[in-house]
């Protein structure tokens, strides 16, 4: 019997955006999965070493909430947030993999610069082990070398899969930083999204 396919897609998601809708909905038609899963960063560990400030975890899962609520194929965890501690990805997957009823191919979505940066994450042999690694990108193979990844990663290459997707020029940064300058963000969120961020006046400048 084939294992049911599930995407997940983490990320500070601060705020999430059309182009991580867009790339979910894309390869879960490419890869033929059952769900993705959104899974909203608790405490990033690699962004509170840079020291960069993220918003509070409660207003990004409602954004993600939010955003996804249209698509029966989306769904949203809580995982990361509800764990004490650090948010790291091996810790996600083997926790999804440990629920009861747990047994689905797990497809965990990266994007080229999270790709680049794996030899640094927790237990990055591990994770490529224990799940289906998709790196995503435009051209896909000229973004990534996996040769290079191999060399910090024993089978990485065998075990990360690269694909092409549409290339959406759309960052929570410069989201965030329009909105601080009074600009407009319609267009690059969802309409409730646009509306959570004013209501909550989340990213406007003191």
């Amino acid at each position: 019997m084939t294992k049911r396919k599930i995407g997940v897609l983490g990320g500070t998601f601060d705020p999430i955006h059309l182009g991580h809708l867009i790339v979910a909905e894309d390869l879960r038609q490419k890869l033929g999965l059952r769900e993705v899963l959104f899974i909203p960063a608790g405490r990033p560990w690699l962004k509170l070493k840079e020291e960069k400030p993220i918003s509070p975890a409660e207003h990004r899962l409602a954004m993600v909430r939010l955003a996804v609520a249209s698509n029966r194929y989306f769904k949203v965890s809580t995982m990361e947030i509800d764990r004490p501690g650090l948010s790291y990805s091996i810790d996600t997957i083997l926790e999804l993999k440990s629920k009861p009823g747990a047994g689905a191919e797990i497809y965990f979505i990266v994007g080229p610069d999270a790709l680049a940066e794996l030899p640094k994450w927790k237990d990055p042999s591990r994770l490529v082990e224990i799940c289906q690694v998709v790196g995503i990108g435009r051209p896909a193979h000229s973004q990534v070398d996996l040769r290079k990844l191999e060399s910090s990663i024993p089978g990485a290459s065998q075990r990360i899969m690269l694909v092409d997707v549409p290339q959406i020029d759309i960052s929570s940064t410069d989201i965030r930083r329009r909105v601080a300058q009074g600009l407009s963000i319609r267009y690059l969120v969802p309409e409730a999204v646009e509306k959570y961020i004013a209501e909550h006046r989340l990213y406007v400048s003191p």
